[in-house]
């Protein structure tokens, strides 16, 4: 725990993409009383506006800090996100997509735990969830509650039996519950974005495995999405 004089609030580290699962986890981290420290990577991925949209979000949100930190992964590429390789627009499969981003959420969380750890934090917001997702092998409760156990054995703060928690509230939420907390909580939509393959005119694409999921979520609870997409 930090504090800050007799302040005795607890610190959070949210990882913030800018997009929509990102932002309802790091809401749900504000509600729940913590203080939020965002952290947004800058991976030079495709769809270079959402870490715009995550700048949006963090100061909506009130985040005491918002790191946006560079790792180029196109200098690995292997992925239609960091890579001269099409999107897919053809729906969602059965298979994992190139959209996949190799071990990004495991790179994305060790980073993530580095930061707080340097800050004294316990507790590390992620947005990941397995129910209405693409099936990235990342997202899955395996993989969180596996790096639960490596934060603690690979830090200092573990070590000495100040153990970290991977928050991960939309773990089982489908895409509709995502889209239903989100206006519970009182964000806008439209602040956040999705979408793999941004369109020239700046709209989403609306045909990549992000955007059908996303259109679906919100159809399925009956809600206004706000995004304005291309198809």
């Amino acid at each position: 725990m930090t504090t800050t004089g007799q302040d005795s609030v607890k610190d959070a580290v949210v990882l913030l993409s800018g997009g929509l699962d990102s932002m309802v986890s790091a809401a749900l981290a504000r509600e729940q009383g913590y203080r939020l420290n965002a952290l947004t990577i800058d991976y030079n991925q495709r769809h270079q506006c959402e870490i715009d949209a995550a700048g949006a979000i963090a100061s909506h949100l009130g985040a005491v800090r918002h790191v946006v930190l560079p790792l180029d992964l196109r200098r690995f590429g292997g992925s239609a996100l960091t890579d001269d390789i099409a999107v897919p627009k053809d729906g969602v499969g059965e298979d994992i997509p190139v959209t996949y981003v190799p071990a990004r959420n495991l790179v994305f969380l060790s980073l993530t735990l580095a930061w707080a750890e340097a800050i004294g934090a316990s507790d590390i917001f992620i947005g990941v969830n397995a129910l209405d997702y693409s099936g990235y092998p990342d997202c899955r409760p395996e993989f969180i509650s596996a790096f639960e156990n490596i934060a603690d054995l690979a830090t200092k703060a573990g070590a000495e039996g100040q153990p970290f928690r991977i928050r991960a509230p939309l773990q089982f939420l489908g895409k509709a519950d995502i889209a239903r907390e989100c206006i519970r909580l009182g964000l806008d939509p439209a602040m956040s974005w999705s979408c793999y393959d941004p369109q020239p005119d700046g709209r989403a694409c609306g045909e990549c495995d992000s955007c059908r999921l996303r259109k679906g979520g919100f159809e399925q609870a009956g809600l206004t999405d706000g995004t304005d997409y291309a198809a």
